[in-house]
């Protein structure tokens, strides 16, 4: 897992691999290889045996970091083999309501950035993150301007944002939702192209006017190059049956996680349209972590 212990990543990572094991009667165990984005971990199963007994739960900003990272030394797309998506992790467009308050959705947010005489402000979990690029291409796509500061994690961002410090957050809805419900942050539109269940008023921004948008960041297992097809498809399959189960469900969904499966196909493809489009908008921004 290229992240620390306790994130989505890591739980999800755990929650599908006690299952994982039990159904392959193989012992899985959870090796957090945090750092640089998770390329640290990445160019680990990169060089590992390609005999299925090492997989890596992919992030998009792991994804992403050969865009951001001179050394990650990988490439997504042609280094790995893929297996399987496990979830998706929605992301939210979030404002103070008190500095905002007549900021409602994303047309009165735009309107809003357009008469400010200085560009207004908004912050994500750090330079680079899915946050800033999500909203980067929000930006580049409705045709308005504000300004990024970037924090140095996510949950500072969302306190600075609650205490007022910065007026405009995107953030993941995991860490979000308590805030919302709370009534400290207003949710006025999520990023992937269909509403989610946890915020089932709040419109996504295709539905806003911004058509074709599409911001969902993801988790998908990768194994090394080279790995057997018929290995790939075993735990493919099983993947599938595990994320069938509405247990795993509900508990992906109690982390802010949507089960999604696709196969060692379909993921391949995802990997190839991400990695190409989010790769093109850090280079037209300039957006580097280094």
């Amino acid at each position: 897992v290229p992240f620390p212990a306790g994130g989505p990543t890591d739980t999800a990572s755990r929650i599908v691999g006690q299952k994982l094991g039990e159904r392959l009667k193989q012992a899985v165990v959870v090796d957090n290889r945090a750092g640089a984005s998770g390329s640290i971990a990445a160019a680990q199963v990169m060089k590992s045996a390609a005999d299925g007994y090492t997989l890596m739960m992919l992030a998009t900003p792991t994804m992403l970091a050969p865009h951001l990272y001179k050394k990650a030394g990988y490439d997504t797309v042609k280094d790995f083999t893929p297996v399987a998506t496990v979830y998706d992790l929605p992301i939210v467009v979030v404002v103070n309501p008190r500095m905002l308050p007549d900021v409602v959705d994303l047309k009165t947010l735009i309107a809003h950035a357009k008469a400010e005489k200085a560009p207004l402000n908004y912050t994500s979990s750090g330079a680079g993150s899915f946050g800033h690029l999500s909203m980067e291409m929000l930006k580049q796509m409705a045709g308005f301007d504000m300004q990024h500061v970037p924090y140095k994690g996510g949950v500072p961002a969302i306190t600075d944002t609650i205490g007022g410090q910065v007026p405009v957050m995107y953030a993941d809805l995991v860490a979000a939702l308590p805030h919302i419900q709370a009534g400290k942050l207003r949710a006025i539109a999520v990023g992937s192209p269909q509403r989610v269940t946890m915020l089932p008023d709040v419109k996504t921004i295709a539905e806003q006017g911004i058509k074709g948008y599409d911001a969902v960041s993801w988790g998908g297992l990768l194994a090394p190059p080279g790995t057997p097809k018929a290995v790939v498809e075993r735990i493919a399959n099983e993947v599938k049956q595990i994320l069938a189960e509405k247990e795993i469900q509900e508990k992906l969904l109690n982390v802010g996680a949507i089960a999604h499966f696709q196969g060692p196909a379909q993921m391949g493809q995802r990997i190839q349209q991400d990695y190409t489009r989010w790769g093109q908008l850090i280079r037209d921004k300039g957006i580097a972590t280094e």
